[in-house]
């Protein structure tokens, strides 16, 4: 019988009670035992979305919250999930290892949906070497010379979505550009006319309305944002609902960032685009933005798992982080530059603007 001691923990064969990984990609898990073939059970049910201020109170009481193992590092900061049957790994941020006795239990909110990896190890490593040979910049025989430090470590990384609805109300201006005539005089002491364009203000005010949809938070602090940024798109219309099967084999890193913090997030988020939405609203050819209050309502969120290769490759006596989205292979990470290359395209454009510059003056002495 396949048994689940904890949201987060492994499951076993059925037949034999060895201990199974998912293959990314797969639908069921060949027990590396015994041979028995473990369907997945797939949920095809649409992801639930939960009441963002009814699950705030739920969690005051615990009464949705999970009990995890997990161990920080102290290297990274990395938060990540250990077996308590595990005494010692390595982090899979930074290689660096932990050991259990340093763990603790916490509270935790389930994650409702995974991504699934899709791409396994060998195809992220694929996608990496083609990533360092495709490098603007790059020294020359970089994808040659790089060494990878550390093991290909796929990682479930966790997110918050929300979906809210926003009602703004606001005040400001309205700028109508209209023209006139005007005289002025040239250098010659000649009085000339031009058109001018100047900009008649108004007051206006209003309220406008937008529903954001899967808002997507990074819950996590261990890696660098603006990589985890540059992963993205993320096809969310592929998330199936929360089976352990699915992160059985990887490591999964516990939310850093919680749930109403995440939404202080969304706040800041979804501030420029009810910006834009309020300039379309009043109108006119220019707008003034005096006051804006912006109002949620209809709170709904997901907590859920994407899945990321990470790893390290050592170029010139130093290392650099790199990331593979584990659904669609994009890879970003930190890389050198050469010196010279940058030099010599700089030197290439100055020469072909200077260039421009002398033929232009050229043809209008010819042309005078």
């Amino acid at each position: 019988m396949t048994e689940q001691t904890n949201v987060f923990k492994g499951i076993i064969c059925s037949q034999c009670s060895g201990k199974l990984e998912f293959k990314p990609g797969q639908t069921s898990m060949v027990c590396p035992y015994c041979g028995k073939e473990n369907a997945i059970e797939v949920q095809n049910d649409e992801v639930e979305e939960l009441d963002f201020s009814e699950y705030l109170d739920k969690l005051e009481n615990e009464a949705e919250a999970t009990d995890v193992f997990h161990v920080k590092c102290d290297a990274c900061g990395a938060d990540v999930e250990l077996e308590e049957n595990i005494v010692s790994d390595d982090c899979a941020f930074c290689g660096t290892p932990i050991v259990s006795k340093n763990g603790s239990h916490g509270k935790v909110i389930k994650p409702k949906a995974v991504l699934p990896f899709q791409n396994t190890r060998k195809e992220a490593k694929t996608s990496y070497k083609t990533w360092l040979k495709k490098l603007w910049f790059a020294p020359s025989g970089l994808a040659k010379s790089a060494r990878q430090t550390e093991k290909l470590n796929g990682m479930y990384i966790p997110y918050w979505t929300y979906d809210t609805q926003t009602t703004t109300s606001y005040s400001g201006e309205r700028g109508d550009n209209y023209t006139e005539q005007e005289q002025y005089t040239n250098d010659k002491g000649e009085t000339q006319t031009r058109t001018v364009t100047k900009t008649r203000w108004m007051y206006a005010s209003g309220v406008v309305r937008k529903f954001f949809n899967d808002i997507l938070v990074i819950a996590s602090n261990t890696l660098p944002i603006k990589y985890l940024r540059k992963l993205e798109p993320w096809d969310l219309s592929k998330l199936v609902n929360f089976e352990a099967s699915y992160i059985t084999g990887f490591k999964t890193e516990v939310y850093q960032v919680g749930l109403k913090e995440g939404f202080e997030m969304v706040k800041k988020e979804v501030d420029k685009p009810v910006k834009e939405l309020i300039r379309k609203d009043i109108g006119g050819d220019k707008q003034r933005i005096h006051r804006y209050n912006i109002k949620f309502s209809e709170i709904t969120f997901k907590h859920i798992l994407l899945p990321v290769w990470i790893s390290a490759y050592r170029y010139n006596g130093k290392v650099y982080r790199f990331l593979v989205n584990g659904s669609t292979g994009e890879v970003q990470g930190e890389r050198p530059y050469s010196f010279w290359k940058i030099f010599f395209f700089v030197v290439g454009i100055l020469a072909l603007v200077g260039g421009s510059i002398a033929i232009y003056y050229y043809l209008n002495q010819e042309g005078s």
